[in-house]
């Protein structure tokens, strides 16, 4: 009988213990042993493994974070991480394994594979920032999360006639803002990947008085500009002062939304069925409502590319 590891690895996300359910069944469906690695990457290195069974996997699709635990990924990378993680795949019996994670996750499963460990990844992140994968887990309810907290405080700021800077997650891109500042109906959003807009929209922001705007909402990923920086600048060069709310950690939580739910359901299930069908060293996900398998290559060698019709409508719609 073959045996399938699992793990979530890295930042979680909501709709990871979705994957999780959907994996392991499938797996118990088609008779395999299916295996729970806790902790991710290093757990695999420290053997913390236990077989699952489908009441392992029993009324958590509807819980956020990921039942199995979560660690960092960067420990594959070094040659001793990557001999000890290949032991305990020989030593446990492990046939295939399958990842559950956002970028850095799914280069490590890509390492593994180079090395002769058959691996599928499932992409979980709220950032959406793996390139050329049209469907993540955890971004539908990240962006509903952050689209609830920009309701709640427009209320405040109409109330008051404030402005408002909201910081939300993206280090280095900016999807999160960009589309729940759309959906919120932010006057104006700042991204990293238009820094180069910064002074353009600061200045917007300073003409809002003159154009009777009562007050702004205004959304930044955090790779672009703190929240706490750009209030003291407008302090100083327009006299504006805002409230600033740091989203941080709670875009992480929560009930994933059915989309994500959905979503995790179709490429766990997806991707035990190409590990069964010996198909390897793939990223499972949806195009045009359908499944479909990117070779790690395809991805790894793009960058991502922020949507411009988007943030061009979003500018276009902010007057």
């Amino acid at each position: 009988m073959k045996r399938f590891g699992v793990l979530t690895s890295g930042a979680d996300a909501p709709g990871m213990n979705a994957a999780i359910r959907a994996v392991v069944r499938s797996g118990v469906y088609y008779d395999l042993e299916m295996i729970g690695i806790q902790y991710g990457f290093q757990g695999l290195i420290d053997g913390k493994m236990d077989q699952m069974d489908a009441a392992s996997v029993g009324s958590i699709m509807q819980r956020g974070g990921t039942i199995l635990q979560s660690s960092p990924s960067d420990v594959v990378f070094t040659e001793e991480g990557k001999a000890k993680a290949l032991q305990m795949i020989k030593q446990h019996g492990i046939d295939s394994l399958i990842v559950i994670g956002g970028k850095e996750s799914l280069q490590a499963a890509a390492v593994l594979e180079e090395v002769g460990v058959p691996t599928a990844a499932i992409p979980a992140t709220i950032d959406s920032d793996i390139p050329g994968v049209y469907e993540v887990i955890g971004f539908d309810t990240a962006l509903n999360t952050v689209m609830d907290y920009i309701d709640r405080i427009r209320d405040t700021a109409s109330s008051h006639e404030k402005s408002s800077i909201i910081e939300v997650m993206g280090r280095d891109t900016g999807n999160l803002a960009l589309w729940s500042g759309l959906a919120g109906g932010a006057e104006n959003i700042l991204i990293p990947e238009k820094k180069e807009d910064l002074d353009y929209i600061v200045e917007q922001i300073k003409q809002g008085p003159s154009r009777s705007k009562r007050y702004s909402i205004v959304v930044v990923a955090e790779g672009t500009v703190s929240g706490i920086d750009l209030n003291e600048r407008l302090k100083q060069e327009a006299g504006i002062e805002s409230r600033v709310t740091v989203l941080g950690h709670t875009q992480r939580g929560g009930a994933p939304t059915a989309a994500d739910r959905i979503l995790a359901s179709r490429l766990g299930a997806y991707a035990v069925d190409l590990l069964i069908k010996d198909q390897s060293g793939v990223i499972v996900t949806i195009k045009d409502n359908r499944p479909e398998a990117l070779t790690y290559g395809s991805v790894h060698a793009k960058t991502v590319q922020v949507d411009e019709d988007v943030y061009n409508l979003s500018s276009r719609l902010s007057i």
